[in-house]
């Protein structure tokens, strides 16, 4: 009670003097914050439509670039208190500007300064016009102007004045009544207070019942804090990083210091073969290895794969471990070793005969066998057993990748319970119809909620994954954050469209784009007036070769013109040869291009050459550079980072990459000609346009996809999902020092 009144009355003491003196100074300096914080705000915008606003401001005749601008700032002007947005050219004439633009307000006079800040008094009330000048150092550049309404200032400036004194007195009254409750409340009742109040309510509502009165300001407040680490970044965040690997390292230092990093994955990024008593390196043409490997030589660490080169156990220390790359080791490959028996249930039989084709949609039926389901669990508990004793600290922080493993998350924590797991579902997760038919649906959407974070590649896959959650399991979903509590846990569920390495590895020491295109048609035997297309897969149904093979016979039958001048080389990897539906898929390629072949080759020139062998990365950048289009037509697709490495292989800026819109880069890469993979004649069409596409738009298509493969590269993906897995961390971290300080008998940590 002493220390209660050691507060109480002083707290009495102040507040009064405030509540007496202090109104006439509070609107003023409400007025004085708010209007710092309005100009703080239009900087920010300023910062991140700047560069946009320059590359489109420099072409004032283009109408596409003036649209563009006009589109720019009606989107940038729905922020509630922003009124408009307009551009003035250097003569002061109002070039551009947002829908809700003062008639009668024209642009602001030229001042010297980069910046200018000024209230102006309109028929609606006060405005806050500020004014930016595109080029910092040129005070005749064009000028952005944001348009700010202040009325919201007076009315919170004079509703604060009113109720300033009442407000205070209030205060002190609850401070003080708290205050005397909490000197009553046993240490008991705090901890059930504390354990309660952050206790999300259960699905079955048990558990939720009203927190006590006297502890829920302290309840609101760690809510709070808790809310903010997990809210999606602001404005703030669209200022541009030049994400690479020394931004990884610096991000990894800052935010996970210290942190363990284990990667987990059903394919090893290099594999060993005996080759007639000589041990060869393969580098697999893997998506996801491409993506994956830079961010390992990037941070180090462990990743831990199935070893399926013949000769892989005679390359492996006594642990099973190799240090890779070979030609500079930064990380340590695990390799875990899977019977012929295991393999077959595993991977060629519920993740690629089941999980494979229920989550495309390619018209292949999944086939479910309880064998393969057997299997397929005990290879995802011998995964789950290997990180575990990889780990040498009790909360890594695991990535584990694709379908292979759905079982994996939550087998890891149950061993490592404060682990950070970041699940990446590589392929697309399909809607809870589609969805249903799994026999074992429940214990899937059971092991991925094991995970802190999942990951998917649009934010449609992650939409479908909370649907099929909601259908299929009692949880707690939460629509706004996008997250999943089931039982204790919660998983996080976000869109992370995976990229790759830029600049790509592969690119160096590549010779310039005419030294690739002559040793390209070299090799094939094609004139040098041939235009060329390429196309880059695995023999896999959901690539839809076939129909690529297709949509050229249709361009020379609707465009004969292109006889003997046009050539599509088509590198294809067999793949999964075991599987009927795969050795299907290369038949019927094989068939259809020796059907195109005879109906319009010559004895010198056929339309398609088929090559079905594996080709490394260098070459097939060298093939990419040889190009005049990549063709990409996925029936469907996660990303397909086939799309992206064409891109990043035309540093001379030409080219033309047409997309299927069933893959996941065709939400990002916009300029590319977007496809139905399903409409040949169209698709045919697509291949004439880019044909005689003029040069001009092809190198501003490819610049434009350059700059969104450059910034949004393998390393930004990365980055973003380890921001989100530091988050969590600091959160358990609050969340375990809470327990501690609530819980009796306990130390509290420093």
């Amino acid at each position: 009670m002493r220390m209660s009144l050691r507060f109480i009355l002083p707290l009495l003491l102040v507040l009064g003097a405030i509540a007496w003196s202090g109104a006439p100074l509070v609107g003023s300096l409400i007025e004085r914050w708010f209007r710092a914080d309005v100009e703080m705000r239009s900087e920010l915008v300023f910062n991140s439509i700047r560069d946009t606003v320059v590359e489109l401001a420099t072409a004032p005749g283009d109408r596409k670039a003036q649209r563009r601008i006009d589109e720019l700032f009606k989107t940038i002007a729905q922020d509630e208190r922003l009124l408009a947005v307009g551009l003035c050219s250097p003569d002061g004439k109002l070039t551009n500007q947002s829908p809700a633009w003062p008639k009668r307000l024209a642009c602001p006079k030229v001042t010297p300064a980069p910046h200018a800040f000024v209230v102006e008094a309109i028929e609606t009330g006060p405005i806050l016009v500020a004014t930016f000048s595109l080029a910092a150092n040129d005070s005749l550049s064009p000028r952005l102007v944001i348009l700010h309404d202040l009325k919201f200032i007076e009315r919170r400036s004079s509703s604060a004045e009113g109720y300033l004194a009442a407000a205070l007195g209030l205060l002190a009254l609850s401070a003080a009544t708290v205050t005397v409750l909490v000197a009553r409340i046993t240490l008991q009742g705090w901890v059930r207070a504390v354990k309660q109040g952050l206790t999300p309510p259960a699905a079955d509502g048990a558990n939720d019942q009203p927190v006590p009165p006297e502890v829920a300001p302290l309840i609101s407040n760690i809510r709070k804090i808790l809310r903010d680490m997990d809210a999606p970044r602001g404005l703030g965040e669209a200022i541009k990083v030049d994400w690479g690997p020394e931004s990884l390292r610096t991000l990894l230092r800052s935010e996970l210091p210290n942190a363990e990093i284990l990667v987990v994955s059903n394919r090893e990024p290099y594999i060993h073969n005996d080759d007639d008593g000589q041990i060869a390196l393969q580098r697999p043409a893997s998506g996801l290895v491409t993506a994956l490997e830079p961010i390992m030589r990037a941070c180090g660490g462990t990743w831990v794969a199935h070893g399926s080169g013949s000769a892989d156990r005679l390359t492996v220390d006594e642990n099973d471990h190799i240090q890779v790359p070979p030609e500079a080791p930064t990380y340590t490959l695990r390799r875990i070793w899977l019977s012929e028996e295991e393999q077959d249930g595993y991977y060629f039989g519920l993740a690629n005969e089941g999980l494979w084709p229920l989550c495309h949609i390619a018209f292949v039926r999944p086939v479910f066998r309880s064998s393969d389901w057997e299997h397929y669990v005990a290879v995802n508990r011998k995964f789950a057993d290997a990180v575990v004793a990889e780990c040498k600290t009790t909360n890594p922080t695991v990535l584990i990748q694709d379908y292979h493993f759905a079982l994996l998350p939550a087998m890891i924590r149950e061993k490592l319970p404060d682990a950070t797991i970041i699940t990446f579902w590589h392929i697309p997760w399909p809607n809870p119809e589609v969805f249903s038919i799994c026999p074992w649906k429940e214990e899937l959407l059971s092991g991925l909620l094991g995970s802190s974070i999942l990951g998917f590649h649009t934010q449609f896959h992650c939409l479908n994954f909370l649907e099929s959650v909601d259908r299929f399991l009692e949880c707690h979903i939460d629509r706004e954050r996008s997250n999943v509590r089931a039982g204790n846990a919660t998983t996080l569920v976000r869109p992370y469209p995976i990229s790759i390495e830029w600049p790509p590895l592969a690119l160096a020491g590549q010779p310039p784009v005419p030294e690739c295109r002559k040793r390209i048609l070299e090799r094939y035997g094609l004139k040098p007036s041939v235009r060329l297309a390429v196309g880059v897969e695995r023999f896999d149904y959901t690539k839809g070769i076939a129909d690529r093979f297709r949509a050229v016979g249709s361009l020379l039958e609707r465009h004969p013109e292109w006889i003997e001048r046009f050539t599509l080389v088509q590198v294809a990897a067999p793949t999964r040869s075991r599987l009927e539906a795969y050795r299907d898929t290369q038949v019927e390629a094989q068939n259809q291009a020796d059907a195109i072949n005879n109906r319009f080759g010559t004895d010198n020139w056929k339309p398609i050459i088929l090559v079905p062998t594996h080709h490394e990365p260098d070459e097939v950048f060298t093939l990419f550079r040889a190009a005049d289009i990549c063709l990409v037509s996925s029936l469907h697709d996660g990303m397909n980072l086939v799309a992206k490495e064409f891109v990043a292989a035309r540093d001379d800026e030409d080219g033309v990459l047409i997309l299927s819109t069933f893959a996941g880069a065709s939400r990002e890469l916009h300029e590319a000609l977007i496809v139905n993979p399903y409409d040949i004649q169209a698709m045919g069409e697509a291949l004439a346009d880019g044909l005689s596409m003029p040069a001009e738009q092809r190198r501003d298509r490819m610049r434009l996809m350059r700059e969104i493969v450059g910034e949004h590269n393998i390393y930004f993906w990365a980055g973003r999902m380890l921001l989100d897995a530091s988050r969590i961390r600091k959160r358990s971290n609050l969340e375990r020092q809470i327990a501690i300080a609530t819980t009796p008998g306990k130390p509290r940590q420093p």
